[in-house]
């Protein structure tokens, strides 16, 4: 494990400092949001349904740790190396500080913890009155060992919360619901599950007059109402656990029901999570290369195996951090490929091999598996292969740098920016190198 260098440290306290200062002078709405995976789709519902009624901040980028979140706070970019620039992010404090400036009323914060003490740190100076928990699942298992860890250290946003606070759980996660009786705090569940308190029901995908997909439409019941809903941008179902959260948390601050639900009909899919991009040849591409774990490339290929199709092919890279559940992860990836009956398998790293191993043991087509050392040659490989109506998932970790592949086979590249996932100038000079 690297350990952080001292001045890393110290600009860590510094901003835990100020941060602490504007929350104590201004004392905003906070909401708090974390989880194995839909974190930032959560955060984007939540804005969408709160924007409307409520001047509110949210976290962007991965502002989600102990840099970020305080810059978020302050409403500040990252100084990086420049001192001019972290001048300027005190000259911006100061302000806050001194003068009446107006403040957002609701903070829409994302809280990431990828090692055990990284939710304790950053509740040392921020206390959300809602804390919302996505999913405990398999991601990020390095450092947590198991599932129980995991849950320990997510857990920790909703146990700091007092009787008169809310906590939004998934009742779908038995990791997240088995946190339910041991809070103080008011609890909404959500789910799919006929005990969550905003349940979702009957999903179905929704296609134009030429047989294209748009989206999904299901039904929303809360206390005893149930409202349809239509989300024209939302490819993947697991997304719909976002906008329940967030019409929980707009009806907690006094929405009704239907200004709520009309509001999520703003909600698009962050970059790289789900989203339908027109592919070359007339092929689609399902673009979920921002990251994946095993429930979350899963659920990926769930949706796809739902979605007709001339040709399913499925573009892998390595799934990182998984620990000791590297092996047992992979191989489970390969198993529901097959459940899909999906019809072709690039793997992309030397991880996404026990998938491979997996698949020859079951005897699938070989002629029809293609290795991969990097994103760029699985780019390369899939041009080669892909063809009029094909569906083509492409998904991995975020060292697999998968948005290359997409970048290849887009049928409209100039758009990668505006659409894709790491286009920024930083990502640009990073090689992309074999895993």
């Amino acid at each position: 494990m690297n350990e952080k260098s001292l001045r890393i440290i110290i600009l860590e306290k510094i901003l835990r400092f100020m941060s602490r200062l504007i929350l104590v002078k201004y004392k905003p709405k906070i909401i708090g949001i974390t989880g194995s995976i839909g974190k930032t789709s959560t955060k984007e519902a939540v804005f969408c349904v709160l924007s409307p009624h409520f001047s509110v901040r949210k976290n962007n980028k991965n502002y989600n740790n102990e840099i970020g979140l305080p810059l978020t706070i302050i409403g500040a970019e990252s100084g990086g190396r420049s001192i001019f620039k972290w001048i300027i992010i005190f000259l911006r404090w100061l302000g806050y500080v001194i003068l009446p400036f107006r403040y957002p009323k609701v903070l829409i914060l994302e809280m990431g913890a990828d090692r055990i003490g990284d939710i304790k740190y950053l509740l040392s100076f921020v206390h959300p009155q809602i804390g919302v928990i996505t999913e405990i699942s398999g991601s990020h298992l390095e450092f947590f060992k198991n599932l129980e860890g995991v849950t320990k250290e997510k857990g920790t946003l909703v146990q700091e919360l007092t009787e008169n606070e809310l906590a939004v759980l998934n009742a779908d996660n038995k990791y997240v619901l088995g946190l339910k009786d041991k809070l103080k705090s008011r609890v909404v569940t959500f789910g799919f599950s006929r005990e969550a308190d905003v349940q979702a029901e009957s999903p179905v995908f929704s296609y134009d007059d030429n047989g294209h997909i748009q989206g999904i439409s299901f039904k929303l019941s809360y206390d005893g109402t149930t409202l349809p809903v239509r989300l024209n941008n939302i490819l993947a179902r697991h997304q719909i656990y976002a906008v329940l959260s967030a019409v929980a948390i707009g009806v907690e601050l006094g929405m009704n029901l239907v200004d709520a639900t009309q509001a999520i009909g703003c909600f698009s899919s962050p970059k790289s999570r789900m989203n339908l991009i027109p592919g070359i040849k007339n092929s689609f591409l399902i673009d979920d290369s921002y990251n994946a774990s095993p429930t979350s490339t899963q659920a990926a290929l769930d949706t796809m195996g739902e979605i007709e199709a001339k040709r399913r092919i499925i573009v892998l890279g390595d799934m990182l951090e998984l620990g000791e559940e590297t092996e047992e992860g992979h191989v489970k990836i390969a198993q529901r490929f097959l459940e899909i009956k999906g019809d072709i398998f690039i793997a992309v790293g030397t991880r996404m091999q026990f998938a491979v191993s997996e698949l020859m043991k079951n005897n699938f087509n070989e002629s029809n598996i293609f290795s991969c050392s990097n994103s760029i040659e699985a780019g390369k490989k899939l041009q080669e292969i892909i063809d009029d109506g094909d569906l083509v998932l492409i998904k991995g970790s975020q060292g697999a740098r998968m948005e290359k592949v997409v970048e290849e086979v887009m049928a409209e590249p100039t758009k990668a920016s505006e659409l894709l996932c790491r286009q920024e100038a930083k990502w640009k000079k990073i090689p992309v190198r074999d895993l």
